[in-house]
């Protein structure tokens, strides 16, 4: 393992973090790491680790039940100690945390300007208001925002997920820190997007000398963006060296389960399941139109003209950019994007003209895993309540059949030990979990999954997949799949459609349109799609650099 040969940005020594106040729990044990200016180092792990509890170590935002001892430096200074009014003023301008979800992060009630505007005040309350704009425009081209000036002037509600991630990032860059905290930075992005943010993440690494820390389960990212890795088990260091050390010849038996774990494009057999095609759709979308805004703001077409069709026992995949359209779909099924023509229709029922009691029915017979976890959970209900709600509330099941059924779904997902946990005991992953169960607990006849997969780590994907086509055939259910990981997509669909600015350029069989792409779009998704290897990846980036 090479180490740094220049004093590192920051050094952490035998950190060690509990939880608790009188039975102490520790979840980091001992752990040692460094970071060199310019460098950036991946810390990955499966979902509960201790890789996101380091990072909150780092940065003195533990929750108030845990506790940090050890050592960490920045720069030579030891932040462990410090006051709450010396540890602000060391976050945003000496740390910056790039959040694992930027649209949460993000207040939907400001404009974009008047969000990086306070951002950049922040630091410096003498700046006048037309230099803090004139900041906040020059932060957002540096992330490579398309027409800054205007983008000032909307709403998080307005931007595609990997835009507002650039915007959070943007923000963490206000005071030009020395050390950016990236926590899952590409999480919900679609691959062309997500290598994007890379570039402009390394750009800030290599080229602008900041240390970053990069927490993240995504291989792919690994490959491209690290210069090292350290791998975390239980909340321990178990493996540590340089991205090709790890990567592509790993010493440790957990690191090779973990790389083993990683969906690869064209690793599933052709075959797909077989879909009684004489059977009318449980999903019938035909000239779908959703459009935002009004004519005195201007009109966006979200969604242009779109029919898509799933029948029962399928799933079919919905991949495209940020801001493609997938999403905006699967939210018009459910009735929470506007509408403006064409039709959907579940089990025969049309969504736009049958009775408000009649649609009520039917979208009960619609499950929904929405992409954010942390937002669609009760953050008083316990893991166990939050499954019982529906169960409950519209199946009317009480006693023992309630609680035989809620065991069996939380242990169907990995979850019957976190039965009693609430939701901010859980790791994204964990909540994504909880999110699945509570998603498929009414045996739905259509389930709308969006991202289902995007916050877990690559092990736990695995098994989740694995639960979820274990669910989907034994209830056999339709399902739409919205992901921008290809390789998921691959892995679990039966058929892909593939979005384009709101519009559908191609569409088939899984293997149809993975293998042999007849759209030059889809041709780029495919290339863009990452893979665990460092030599790949950085090809790639050297050629999106070049213009190939």
């Amino acid at each position: 393992m090479s180490t740094p040969t220049t004093a590192p940005v920051l050094d952490i020594r035998d950190l060690r973090v509990h939880f608790g106040t009188r039975d102490q729990v520790e979840v980091v044990h001992g752990l040692d790491l460094q970071i060199a200016p310019g460098e950036v180092v991946a810390v990955v792990g499966e979902s509960g680790s201790g890789k996101s509890v380091t990072a909150l170590s780092v940065i003195g935002l533990l929750p108030e039940n845990a506790h940090a001892s050890g050592s960490i430096t920045l720069n030579g200074r030891e932040l462990l100690g410090l006051s709450a009014g010396e540890l602000r003023r060391v976050r945003g301008a000496q740390i910056a945390l790039i959040s694992q979800d930027p649209v949460a992060s993000l207040n939907p009630v400001f404009t974009i300007g008047f969000q990086v505007v306070e951002a950049v005040r922040a630091h410096d309350r003498s700046i006048s208001a037309a230099a803090a704009r004139g900041r906040a425009i020059e932060l957002l081209e540096l992330v490579e925002i398309p027409e800054p000036a205007r983008r000032m002037k909307q709403y998080p509600h307005e931007l595609s997920g990997g835009q507002c991630q650039r915007i959070g990032i943007a923000m963490a860059l206000a005071a030009d820190p020395q050390l950016l905290i990236a926590d899952e930075p590409t999480t919900a992005l679609d691959v062309t997007v997500q290598a994007e943010v890379l570039d402009v993440l390394a750009r800030l690494g290599r080229r602008e000398g900041r240390a970053i820390l990069l927490i993240t389960h995504d291989m792919g990212v690994v490959a491209e963006l690290a210069d090292r890795v350290a791998v975390m088990r239980d909340g321990e260091l178990v493996e540590q060296g340089s991205v090709r050390e790890v990567l592509l010849s790993p010493a440790g038996a957990y690191t090779k389960q973990l790389l083993d774990a990683v969906p690869r494009i064209g690793e599933r057999e052709t075959i797909n399941a077989a879909v009684a095609t004489e059977q009318p759709p449980v999903l019938d979308i035909a000239d779908l139109e959703v459009t935002y805004g009004n004519r005195l703001r201007g009109l966006f077409h979200a969604v242009n003209g779109v029919s898509l069709q799933v029948r029962q026992g399928e799933i079919l995949g919905l991949v495209g950019e940020s801001g493609s359209g997938k999403s905006t779909i699967g939210r018009a099924i459910i009735g929470a994007a506007p509408v403006s023509g064409g039709s959907i229709t579940v089990e025969g029922v049309d969504m736009l003209t049958a009775t408000r009691a009649v649609r009520r029915d039917t979208r009960r017979r619609i499950g929904v895993v929405f992409q954010n976890p942390a937002l669609s959970l009760n953050p008083r209900y316990t893991v166990r309540q939050s499954v019982e709600e529906p169960l409950q509330a519209i199946r009317g099941l009480r006693g023992s059949e309630l609680n035989d059924r809620v065991d069996a779904l939380l242990d169907s997902v990995g979850l019957l030990g976190r039965a009693s946990r609430y939701s901010h005991e859980l790791s994204g992953g964990q909540k994504q979990r909880v999110a699945i169960a509570r998603g498929v607990a009414l045996d739905p006849a259509l389930l709308i999954a969006d991202e289902p997969t995007s916050a877990l780590d690559v092990s736990v994907q695995a098994q989740v997949l694995d639960v979820f086509r274990e669910l989907q055939e034994r209830l056999n259910f339709a399902c739409v799949f919205i992901s921008h990981d290809l390789a998921v997509i691959d892995e679990l669909c039966d058929s892909v459609a593939v979005l384009r600015k709101g519009s559908l350029v191609e569409s088939g069989s899984r293997a149809q349109v993975l293998q042999h792409p007849s759209d030059d779009y889809t041709r780029r998704l495919l290339a863009a799609a990452p893979v665990p290897d460092p030599d790949v990846q950085q090809e790639r980036r050297a050629a999106r650099l070049a213009g190939i």
